[in-house]
């Protein structure tokens, strides 16, 4: 099917795929590191744009939209909660870039707040992530984490995307559902969730046992780390447990993202049996 595929288009080759993912990385990049001199975020397309309306904890600045955007959000301006402008596309994609896919719809508002790890105080299921770099992924797991039903995902202040555009995109609405809780020092954050009763496993592919015997006690935090390098070596003799998610293919290791939703899966399992 694949190479039916590549004989119908020759010019669409697997290598172009891949460096066309890297384009668009690196053009996040960018973005990502343009200063906002008003400290704002950004935030664009339908499904993130309404969820971040429906959030009372979210302060609204302006929503500009196009005529069919605003129809399809099926919102009356005269009732949305902030200022609203009717903008042609064009205006959308001189801010963000043609790249950018918004869906005719950008809404200004303010970072929400970071309330810390006692956000997570009622939860029994946390996922905390040790310098985890691609805003796709850490928004990919914000979905993951929010459909599971842990109580906020955990990670560092340094060396992890901070809320945006890009990462409020890749969530598709989960920003506004899960706290994104950023620490200092994640070493003394995983010591604060020990005192709060919680085991503490980082997922790791040479762990010494499989993830699902692992689990102990009805309060689990999931620690997975970095794209690249993994968890840190401060990190893995912080957790009580390192584990590894049986792949019995070629392939033993997962995209981040990936195996943080394999592994929620399975400790929501356990926690359900329980």
């Amino acid at each position: 099917m694949y190479m039916a595929s590549m004989t119908e288009n020759p010019r669409h080759t697997p290598k172009d795929t891949h460096y066309a993912k890297l384009r668009r990385a690196h053009r996040d990049r960018q973005r990502e590191a343009v200063p906002q001199d008003d400290g704002r975020v950004r935030l664009y397309g339908l499904h993130t744009v309404l969820a971040a309306l429906d959030n009372p904890r979210r302060k609204l600045i302006r929503l500009r939209a196009t005529r069919n955007a605003l129809q399809r959000l099926g919102r009356d301006p005269a009732s949305l909660p902030c200022p609203f402008e009717l903008v042609e596309p064009r205006a959308l994609d001189a801010e963000l870039g043609s790249d950018a896919v918004h869906q005719g719809v950008l809404l200004e508002a303010e970072p929400l707040a970071n309330g810390g790890l006692a956000q997570a105080a009622g939860a029994d299921l946390l996922l905390v992530l040790d310098q985890v770099t691609d805003p796709h992924n850490v928004g990919a797991i914000l979905r993951s984490a929010t459909a599971f039903g842990a109580g906020a995902v955990v990670t560092t202040s340094r060396h992890s995307p901070q809320e945006s555009g890009v990462l409020a995109k890749a969530a598709s609405g989960a920003l506004e559902e899960i706290p994104y809780v950023q620490v200092v020092n994640l070493a003394e954050a995983l010591e604060d969730l020990k005192a709060r009763g919680f085991q503490l496993i980082g997922l790791d592919s040479d762990g010494p046992l499989p993830l699902e015997p692992t689990f102990s006690g009805g309060r689990i935090a999931l620690v997975l780390g970095s794209e690249g390098k993994g968890l840190r070596q401060k990190t893995r003799t912080t957790v009580d447990a390192l584990a590894r998610l049986e792949a019995p293919g070629a392939i033993r290791s997962l995209n981040v993202s990936n195996a943080a939703a394999v592994s929620l899966y399975a400790a929501r399992k356990h926690l359900a049996a329980r």
